[in-house]
């Protein structure tokens, strides 16, 4: 089910940073990810996708993706990799808009993790979320699974993209619970929807691609980081850093709060255009972050 976009308002008028010019403004973004403090392993997995070819820049623009995976040792690990690889396989191969991309790749990746681990019985029951996003000219399409999330910070407030499939989420929507009570509840990471758990799944994402504009931020990240920290704060570092020391900046502070799982966050920031000569060097690598 795809669902529409939280309103907005209005405009007025591993790791790596890397820096992308398109009319008006250029998208730089980062990602970084964390085993945590108490993990041995770390079960998440992102990917950035820059293309270096222009016309694939301009045709399919900038993939960003964060899975998180289950199902205990090397089982999570493996999941949340093939989903992240899958998805930007089947993402760039497709002929068809973002937003149809987009989630043709969260859906092979579902079938290659739910096939994959019924050949290998000791892998049973691995899956992962996925929150996915690309950046193809002035909007943003999404797909997502589970319970990692996509915000967006625009003029100073930051807005809940995604919804978690979640028995929380579902209790908050049943007005069982409200959203704080959800925030600490024990069951909180019990998931409805992953990727993987079932033969095929049930992809959110936006009815339509949504324009972004010079000064926006986006970011993603796992439970691991939204559930130590609050809304306010990451979009504060969204908002006074740049793209890799906001990511920095956030790892440190779940860790400081405990690090109880695996912790991952991308930044995505709209800026508006620089002079050319104080422009970053363009760096056009496929940036993959993983444990």
């Amino acid at each position: 089910m795809f669902w529409k976009r939280r309103k907005t308002p209005e405009p007025e008028t591993a790791s790596q940073t890397a820096v992308h010019d398109l009319p008006e403004f250029e998208v730089l973004t980062a990602m970084l990810s964390d085993v945590g403090c108490h993990r041995a392993i770390n079960e998440d997995s992102g990917k950035i996708v820059h293309p270096g070819d222009p016309e694939e820049l301009a045709r399919k623009g900038i993939l960003v993706a964060v899975a998180d995976g289950m199902g205990g040792h090397e089982a999570g690990e493996v999941a949340s990799r093939m989903a992240v690889e899958t998805l930007a396989r089947v993402y760039y191969a497709s002929p068809g808009p973002s937003g149809q991309a987009l989630k043709a790749g969260v859906e092979e990746a579902n079938r290659e993790i739910h096939g994959f681990a019924a050949e290998k019985p000791e892998l049973k029951g691995m899956g992962t979320t996925c929150s996915a996003l690309a950046v193809a000219g002035h909007a943003v399409c999404a797909a997502h699974v589970g319970d990692s999330r996509i915000y967006l910070v625009r003029r100073g407030a930051i807005y809940q993209m995604s919804e978690d499939h979640s028995e929380v989420m579902q209790m908050v929507r049943q007005g069982l619970l409200s959203l704080e009570e959800a925030r600490r509840h024990d069951d909180r990471n019990v998931l409805t929807r992953a990727l993987g758990t079932r033969p095929e799944v049930e992809v959110s994402g936006w009815t339509e691609p949504m324009p972004v504009f010079p000064g926006d931020r986006l970011v993603l990240s796992s439970d691991g980081l939204h559930d130590l920290v609050r809304e306010e704060e990451i979009c504060a570092a969204a908002v006074d850093k740049d793209p890799q020391a906001a990511c920095q900046w956030l790892v440190d502070l779940a860790r400081q709060r405990g690090g109880y799982d695996n912790i991952t966050v991308a930044v995505v920031a709209f800026d508006p255009v620089r002079e050319p000569a104080a422009r970053a060097l363009r760096e056009t690598r496929s940036l993959e972050v993983a444990r």
